[in-house]
């Protein structure tokens, strides 16, 4: 019987079963971090619920389904359940994720930004957040699904979309990128007068000016987002923010005394675009896309597009390390250690590089600003996670990493794989298989999981360590013995026929393949001659 990697997969995600409930395998699914809604599985997954309508009854998954259906993704799934993913116990994660959510829940303190109407309209409770890593594994809990305004978090999009358009030169022509010690909204210039940084107002409008010349089309980044993260156009926003905007009509007239934007530019269309970028719409669902994107060096996880180049991530991260939280950037960067960008909206978008991104979402703001919930939770994951940029991962042995797989420790997997087969367990054998266990290690006494399978007279893991992992039948522990030996040894009949048969597979197939081998060999020596 020979299997395919589809249908160990198969079996593994069924736990040997010939057949399982749909539900069954979202469920599974789930447990690793990926959602049905993945446009990965998207075809896939809809390929199986029309099955579902074509059924009388709740449909059920069989091999022939499973392999029809999720075939283009083998590798995807693979990975998966093989743990192979930038979080292997991603179900383990998302419970710590949960009790720092909930431990911000019970934050109080804190006011609904009320200077643009449209933002004094959300509820104080409000509160979500959202993660992406960068394999596309995502988990939402609370408030996740309510669309709100990106505000000042659209500031790093901006600058790296004008960065993978334009480059740095050309950027950094008209912005500087130090700190400005000062409010985001203030009107001030550097040395050179220019703008301080990408995240404060002042430089945004410029990137806006910049952006617009370049594209001649006033939507071409928004539609660039779009594309990839769901997002809308609010028009209330928009025209509440043009109605409110005194303070940025100040900073625009200003930059133009200054002469800071590039020639020909149109201040107002470079206001207008910039009051509608603030004004677009995201979930916190949405958004931990994009932040996982620029996570990923620019790389949509969930699609594998490049959206942003890599100088173009590497970049606007080192800026919103240093300035995209307000005045409170410094205090950010000493205790979280990881580039982020708050809004007034109540957004907090937060990067772990090459891990994942994330968006949490809390309308009441301290008195700089930034989501209280938001700047808690940040704080907490940083303090039981070692996302801190300066952790040092060999060092810093009071923080968990989950980034580390639970079966690193060899002798951990030696003692798990021998106990599976000890115990006939051909499930736990299916999944060291799949996740890639050398099947054939060997414990303290050089038996392997077929030595003791075969003591033990487990048929079906038998035949699954012979038929599926091909293990090697004659290697011998410290006493000499090979597995049909100690089968012999302890009287188990149907497993010594199973091995004998084996055996005279095993080595007429290695004799011919050393025969060939041999023979290629002096073809060789001949032809060289």
């Amino acid at each position: 019987m020979m299997f395919s990697m589809v249908d160990l997969l198969f079996y593994t995600i069924t736990d040997g079963k010939e057949m399982i409930p749909f539900s069954q395998f979202i469920s599974a699914l789930r447990k690793t971090g990926l959602l049905p809604s993945d446009p990965r599985l998207r075809h896939g997954i809809r390929q199986m619920r029309q099955s579902a309508h074509d059924s009388s009854g709740p449909v059920m998954i069989d091999k022939k389904l499973f392999r029809r259906c999720v075939g283009n993704n083998v590798i995807l799934l693979t990975n998966a359940f093989r743990k192979h993913f930038i979080i292997p116990d991603f179900e383990q994660f998302t419970l710590q994720i949960n009790k720092i959510y909930e431990s911000a829940k019970h934050q109080e303190g804190g006011q609904v930004a009320d200077y643009i109407p449209q933002l004094a309209k959300f509820s104080p409770d409000l509160w979500g957040v959202s993660l992406c890593t960068v394999d596309g594994q995502r988990h939402n809990v609370g408030d996740t699904k309510i669309p709100f305004c990106m505000q000042s978090c659209v500031k790093p999009l901006e600058y790296a979309i004008a960065l993978h358009e334009l480059g740095s030169e050309r950027v950094h022509r008209f912005v500087g990128k130090e700190p400005s010690g000062f409010k985001f909204n203030k009107l001030s210039l550097n040395e050179e007068d220019k703008p301080h940084n990408p995240m404060v107002n002042a430089g945004a409008i410029v990137i806006s000016s910049l952006i617009k010349v370049t594209s001649k089309i006033l939507f071409k980044e928004v539609q660039l987002i779009n594309k990839y993260i769901q997002t809308r156009l609010s028009r209330c926003s928009f025209q509440s923010e043009r109605e409110t905007g005194d303070r940025n009509y100040a900073i625009g007239y200003y930059l133009k005394e200054k002469k800071c934007f590039p020639q020909n530019a149109d201040m107002m269309a470079a206001l207008d675009f910039y009051f509608q970028l603030c004004s677009i719409e995201v979930t916190c669902e949405s958004g931990s896309v994009m932040a996982a994107t620029l996570a990923n060096g620019g790389i949509c996880p969930i699609t594998g597009d490049r959206v942003l180049s890599a100088e173009a991530v590497r970049n606007t991260l080192s800026l919103m390390h240093s300035c995209g939280m307000y005045d409170f950037s410094g205090q950010f960067a000493f205790h979280v250690g990881l580039p982020a960008k708050s809004g007034v909206s109540g957004a907090v978008l937060l990067v772990v590089p090459n891990v994942m991104g994330m968006m949490c979402w809390s309308p009441p703001l301290d008195r700089l600003g930034n989501s209280v919930r938001g700047i808690h939770f940040c704080q907490d994951l940083v303090s039981y996670f070692s996302f801190h940029n300066y952790d040092n991962l060999r060092h810093f042995n009071k923080k968990h990493d989950p980034r580390r797989r639970s079966d690193d420790d060899p002798n951990k997997s030696v003692v798990n794989l021998m106990f599976a087969a000890y115990s006939g367990d051909v499930s736990a054998l299916r999944r060291f298989a799949l996740s890639a266990v050398d099947m054939e290690q060997r414990d303290y006494d050089s038996r392997t999981a077929l030595h003791v399978a075969a003591a033990e007279g487990h048929q079906e893991a038998v035949i699954f360590l012979t038929e599926i992992c091909k293990v090697n039948p004659l290697g011998k522990d410290r006493w000499g013995n090979t597995p049909l030996d100690d089968a012999m040894q302890f009287g188990h009949g149907v497993v010594v026929s199973i091995l004998q048969k084996y055996q005279n597979e095993y080595t007429e197939k290695h004799s011919s393949s050393s025969s060939e081998e041999h023979s290629a060999a002096l073809d060789s020596m001949k032809s060289s001659l």
